[in-house]
């Protein structure tokens, strides 16, 4: 970790202190995630969500803001059980992994153990053969843009994982030659730059070559809704093919990066079949440089020029 990392965790630590907490709240927040001194901006920013979603639970129940209280795993577990109703159960997870998170920072008691919380299934991936099944029946669209705009879709899905509002904001200089491979540049709130998995390069640049300085999959606006079922329903014409689905082509993309870094054989060796602490440690790691996530995620199959 650089001292630069330290000090933007420790400057969004300081600032922490949204409208829709008490002052008390917050000093709470601060103080919790101050103790755990996280080494990272992201991460800091993290734990400070789930510090205050806590404190203003707490407050609403009348307990006192002290962390041997809050932090407890009684106090945690009743929080993720009745204190956050109206999110989702991943969401449940993950609020509750990094409260737990912060109790190991305060040493604070950790009886009764926690409940079971309800966890989506990863989805079903597609299997090569139906994606280049996808792909020939996108080739067979009646016009030119609906060719390159399916095409776009399958690529972007199966090939970067990219899927939802994330999807409608791509234009094609999004699409992009550089650090040995092909990559995608996702602006937002997520923003990153997402190596193309090497297989769906020339399709991908020939819709992003189409597209231009136009969306990848179509409309002229980037909050428009439903733009893709149209797309979704012309790729699932073929009575041989599955029903074409974002989320599992999100999950083909994950499948084929965990075989690409040997995910199963860590799990293998640590003697893991599922973890939810795979996020506190990746969170502080170093962050992999562009051309070492290219190497690894996507490689390179032609030209290395910049876009």
């Amino acid at each position: 970790m650089s001292p630069r990392e330290g000090d933007l965790a420790a400057a969004a630590i300081a600032a922490y202190g949204p409208a829709s907490l008490s002052e008390a709240a917050a000093a709470f927040a601060r103080a919790a995630v101050a103790q755990a001194a996280p080494r990272r901006r992201e991460r800091a920013k993290a734990l400070l969500y789930a510090a205050g979603r806590l404190a203003a639970f707490g407050e609403s129940v009348g307990m006192e803001l002290e962390a041997e209280t809050l932090l407890g795993e009684a106090t945690i577990e009743r929080f993720v059980l009745t204190g956050c109703p109206r999110v989702s159960a991943a969401t449940r997870r993950t609020l509750r992994t990094n409260l737990r998170a912060l109790a190991r920072a305060h040493r604070a008691p950790s009886r009764p153990g926690p409940t079971p919380l309800p966890r989506e299934r990863a989805k079903a991936p597609y299997s090569e053969a139906e994606i280049e099944g996808y792909l020939r029946t996108a080739r067979a669209q009646g016009t030119e843009a609906r060719r390159m705009r399916a095409t776009a879709l399958i690529c972007l899905g199966a090939g970067a994982g990219i899927v939802a509002g994330e999807l409608r904001r791509l234009r094609g200089r999004d699409v992009k030659r550089r650090s040995g491979g092909l990559v995608v540049w996702v602006s937002g709130r997520r923003a990153r730059a997402v190596p193309v998995l090497a297989r769906f390069h020339s399709p991908l640049e020939a819709a992003a070559r189409f597209a231009g300085e136009g969306y990848l999959v179509g409309g002229r606006q980037p909050g428009r809704r439903n733009l893709s079922d149209a797309l979704n329903a012309a790729l699932s014409s073929d009575a041989s093919l599955p029903r074409l689905e974002a989320g599992r082509l999100r999950a083909t993309w994950l499948w084929e990066c965990a075989e690409l870094v040997g995910l199963r054989a860590f799990m293998d060796a640590a003697g893991l079949r599922c973890s939810q602490r795979l996020g506190d440690l990746v969170a502080d790691l170093p962050e992999a440089e562009e051309e070492t996530a290219v190497a690894l995620l996507g490689g390179a199959d032609g030209d290395q020029g910049e876009a």
